[in-house]
């Protein structure tokens, strides 16, 4: 996520940050403080956008859950709101969302690495996913051309595996992804990579 320099001081709680944040505008708190995105690039928004509609198009087509993109918000704890570049709630924790809001942190977590928000993505937000329960945090790096995929395992995120240029999810069942497409100028259509990675998940079985 690209973040903006903070608009509050420190000691804001969660309400606060919904009362002043307005439903078009990309924010977080971060331990009390409001930060207020950046206007996105292009490469970044188009990187999200379709990352995030295949991710929606393959939980939606398996009954999975809900893939959410952008201002969407997630508290997860007193003066700790987070709104992730990209996000899925398995169908199992669907009453964590209240309307405005999810109560509670989502199941996977995907941030776009900016150059404003390096020190953000990979180590406040690791800490911040981490202690809330974050199950898989994906960190997404077009600057560096490098994908970070982390997994929790007792309560600690431990890197997961990219086999062959492929990253299976534990969070998303059968949801892969080729890491190479990430890199592309122009990623595979939306139909052809939900296809592949359908033919991918049947050779598993």
């Amino acid at each position: 996520m690209s973040t903006g320099i903070a608009r509050r001081w420190g000691g804001l709680t969660f309400d606060d940050f919904m009362s002043q944040v307005g439903e078009d505008q990309k924010a977080e708190l971060l331990d009390g403080v409001i930060h207020v995105a950046s206007p996105e690039n292009f490469d970044h928004n188009d990187l999200e956008s379709w990352l995030g509609c295949l991710l929606k198009l393959f939980a939606a087509k398996r009954k999975l859950g809900k893939v959410n993109m952008g201002k969407v918000a997630f508290r997860l704890k007193e003066g700790r709101g987070v709104e992730p570049d990209v996000s899925f709630i398995s169908k199992r924790r669907l009453s964590i969302i209240r309307g405005g809001y999810a109560d509670g942190p989502p199941d996977l977590a995907v941030e776009i690495v900016s150059p404003e928000s390096v020190r953000r993505d990979y180590v406040l937000k690791r800490r911040y996913y981490e202690e809330a329960g974050v199950r898989e945090y994906w960190i997404i790096d077009p600057l560096e051309k490098s994908a970070t995929f982390l997994g929790l395992v007792r309560g600690v995120f431990r890197e997961l595996p990219v086999t062959n240029n492929v990253f299976c999810s534990r969070v998303v069942p059968g949801f892969s992804l080729d890491v190479r497409w990430l890199w592309r100028p122009e990623p595979p259509d939306i139909d052809k990579a939900f296809t592949e990675i359908k033919k991918r998940a049947r050779g598993k079985r």
